[in-house]
């Protein structure tokens, strides 16, 4: 309810605000998250059914930013998917990265709310 609430203030200012990637820092996972088979083929049952303009196939990478406001216990606020212009698959790496980093977070120091980059990245083999 607090991000939805967050979102429609945002939503309903003036001011437009883009994220600064390359200023997060990585979101500190205890256990990197691992990709599996199914992972991939719903990625790429998605890109090719809704004609998204993303590259997949044998050998090809796909990485997608994902930001991460964590709170002060450590827990997960929300996440916001880079546009790819896949929208289905910005939301699957945003849950994905929510989902993965539940509870698996290295301890910080933090006192407040932090912003962080996850990327998450998709290899078909060849």
């Amino acid at each position: 309810m607090i991000p939805a609430v967050a979102l429609a203030l945002a939503l309903n200012s003036a001011q437009v605000r883009t994220i600064d990637w390359r200023a997060l820092a990585p979101l500190p996972y205890r256990s990197t998250p691992v990709i599996t088979p199914e992972m991939l083929a719903f990625v790429a049952n998605e890109v090719t059914t809704r004609k998204c303009p993303l590259a997949i196939g044998p050998g090809v990478t796909l990485a997608l930013d994902v930001a991460v406001l964590v709170d002060a216990q450590d827990g997960i606020r929300t996440t916001v998917p880079r546009a790819v212009q896949c929208p289905t698959i910005e939301q699957y790496a945003a849950a994905m990265v929510a989902s993965s980093a539940r509870g698996n977070l290295l301890p910080r120091m933090a006192t407040a709310d932090q912003w962080y980059r996850a990327t998450v990245t998709f290899t078909w083999p060849r």
